[in-house]
């Protein structure tokens, strides 16, 4: 079922900007999608020290009961309540390098981005229940840990940490082991995500 029309557009959203380039191939991109895609959909993952952003197209209909419809110089983007303070000031560019294309968000110069509030909720509950049960006591001897970061209907997104944080089985752990564990308990379960920042590891396990 789609939002009602004046539901769309709440209020203005002065805080976040756009360059000039992010402008010019959103609108070429918008232009590509025979008016079906509308909406820009800006979502934060993985933790409150290195998050990363994921910018997407969709259209009116594919807007979740969680975002919030914002105004930003004419783009309407679609954020999740839970985020929108960690935008502020920040500025949406389309970057070009050797290897890569695409848009980019970056936070404001100085500012620490806000972390997103701990994820709510049965699925959310369910899989803090298992963690907390079955998984971090088991890998506690290996100095890690794994926490839920947030959850999206029935994908969930986890971020591993102390001896786990780059590990070099941190995969095998996460698909054969950690995630068996979720699905069994949570049957509905359709995705499970490694927001992990693995680069950034000081101290794992074992080391790749």
């Amino acid at each position: 079922m789609g939002v009602p029309a004046r539901e769309l557009y709440e209020k203005e959203f002065p805080m976040l900007t756009f360059t000039d380039r992010a402008r010019e191939m959103l609108a070429a991109f918008l232009d590509q999608g025979d008016g079906e895609l509308e909406f820009l959909r800006i979502a934060m993952s993985g933790g409150p020290t290195a998050p990363e952003f994921e910018l997407t197209l969709v259209s009116p209909e594919e807007r979740r009961d969680d975002e919030r419809a914002l105004e930003s110089e004419g783009i309407t983007v679609l954020v999740s309540e839970a985020q929108v303070d960690a935008l502020e000031g920040a500025t949406v560019d389309f970057v070009e390098r050797v290897n890569e294309s695409g848009f980019e968000v970056r936070p404001r110069k100085g500012a620490e981005p806000t972390p997103p509030s701990a994820p709510d909720g049965p699925v959310a509950d369910r899989v803090r229940e298992v963690l907390d049960d079955q998984v971090n006591p088991a890998i506690a001897s290996h100095g890690g840990a794994i926490n839920l970061v947030d959850v999206q209907g029935t994908e969930i997104y986890l971020e591993m940490s102390g001896g786990c944080q780059g590990c070099a089985m941190s995969r095998l752990t996460l698909r054969q082991g950690v995630e068996r564990m979720l699905r069994q308990a949570i049957p509905e379960l359709t995705a499970v995500h490694d927001v992990t920042d693995h680069a950034g590891g000081v101290n794992p396990y074992f080391q790749a």
